[in-house]
């Protein structure tokens, strides 16, 4: 079924399956995860589809899922909060130094970043953590410490994370920091992380429970990670809990990681700039309770950002491609929300097999960041082309402004 905006499936036994995809690929594999989502009996009304939906574990990346009665953590995820923040300053272009060598070294500097293999040691800890945490973490620390100890209980496994070092850190994978250009050539700061170890460990420990739960009652899935918690139930609860300071931890993160790049840039650049003229901070791996359709239910957007009428949204390309600061049209049938970036059109270990290190220095040219082995399944070519993703969205937002990064950070 055709819409002006939208394509609709609905699979035999499913909820309907509304597809803002017009103009971009969406893998078989995909649909075949979303038509499995779509049978669950507590799924309200339909599940929204992002331009940018590609393969996920057991839910699919891009897809916005509403839930009465029941909450699946695996379509929450791991990385628990997972989002952007972007900044804009009172900086121009021709305020930052030609050599942006030393701007990318700083930041480095400031931010933790990175992971260990699993062989090496620093101290108990990763490399992409604290050794000792500044002032800004300490005091966003003391804001989540309400709570952590209770959550603990209930989720033994948080108590072995690197929480309070990890606190202000990048990670690895697609996480970024980037000094970007706006289309007046104002300068943005923006940065893309999530909850790190402790999203891990609450995500990891709830998905195993709900398992364990339905290989107790006896349920039947199309797919172990569509197993979900029922509403009601002691897992069911404790799991909002730790959920809901998981992302807590996820917004202060970046609010730490932004403090702390400020600072860098002041060290390489003397002039005097404000920041946060325009800021936005925004999950796209998260639930949360809202009201769609007159009754109030649970949304969980596994690669979307809610884009409610007015919002401010960020929808990044990838490592050479530009960058969107969005304002949501508030379209309650994709329940008020828009993609969370390019979406992958590969995987990472396809991108290694395919790609090298000149196509990775060709695809970023211009842009001061690692042109190495081991960010080629990050190169542009992965991912989707941003415009059509765009295109493919213009009824769920509006475009503010326009970014191209000019220094890179990757974890």
């Amino acid at each position: 079924m055709k819409h002006e905006d939208y394509d609709v499936i609905q699979y035999k036994d499913g909820r309907p399956i509304k597809m803002w995809t017009k103009g971009v690929p969406v893998e078989e594999e995909a649909k075949q995860q979303l038509a499995n989502t779509s049978r669950l009996p507590f799924i309200y009304k339909h599940i929204a589809v992002m331009p940018d939906v590609h393969l996920g574990k057991g839910s699919t990346i891009g897809s916005v899922i509403p839930t009465l009665g029941a909450v699946i953590p695996a379509a929450v995820g791991v990385d628990i909060g997972c989002g952007m923040m972007a900044a804009k300053t009172t900086l121009f272009a021709h305020d930052l130094p030609d050599n942006l060598g030393p701007l990318r070294t700083a930041i480095e500097k400031a931010i933790p970043h990175g992971m260990s293999p699993k062989t090496r040691s620093f101290k108990g800890r990763d490399k992409g953590s604290w050794e000792t945490p500044p002032s800004a973490v300490d005091n966003a620390w003391a804001e989540l410490k309400v709570g952590f100890d209770e959550i603990c209980l209930k989720t033994p496994r948080l108590k072995n994370t690197n929480n309070y070092r990890h606190l202000g850190t990048l990670g690895g994978g697609n996480h970024f920091v980037e000094v970007c250009l706006d289309e007046a050539n104002a300068v943005w700061f923006m940065l893309h992380s999530g909850s790190r170890g402790v999203g891990n460990a609450i995500g990891s420990h709830f998905i195993e429970l709900a398992k364990q739960d339905m290989r107790t009652h006896f349920i039947n899935l199309p797919d172990q990670d569509l197993s979900y918690l029922p509403e009601g139930t002691e897992h069911y609860k404790d799991y909002i809990q730790a959920v809901g300071w998981a992302q807590k931890f996820a917004r202060l993160n970046r609010e730490v990681m932004m403090q702390n790049l400020i600072a860098a840039v002041r060290t390489v650049i003397s002039k005097p700039f404000e920041t946060h003229v325009e800021a936005v901070n925004c999950h796209h791996n998260y639930v949360q309770k809202e009201h769609h359709f007159g009754k109030d239910v649970l949304v969980t957007r596994k690669g979307a950002v809610s884009a409610r009428a007015g919002e401010l949204g960020i929808i990044p390309g990838s490592m050479g491609a530009k960058s969107f600061i969005v304002r949501g049209k508030g379209n309650e049938e994709s329940f008020n929300s828009c993609s969370h970036g390019a979406g992958r059109t590969m995987s990472r270990t396809a991108a290694k097999k395919l790609y090298t290190v000149a196509d990775q220095i060709a695809a970023t040219e211009g842009v001061e960041c690692r042109k190495d082995a081991d960010v080629i399944d990050e190169i542009p070519m992965a991912y989707k082309d941003i415009d059509a993703v765009m295109l493919a969205q213009s009824a769920l937002v509006d475009v503010v402004h326009v970014l191209k990064q000019v220094v890179c950070v990757k974890g």
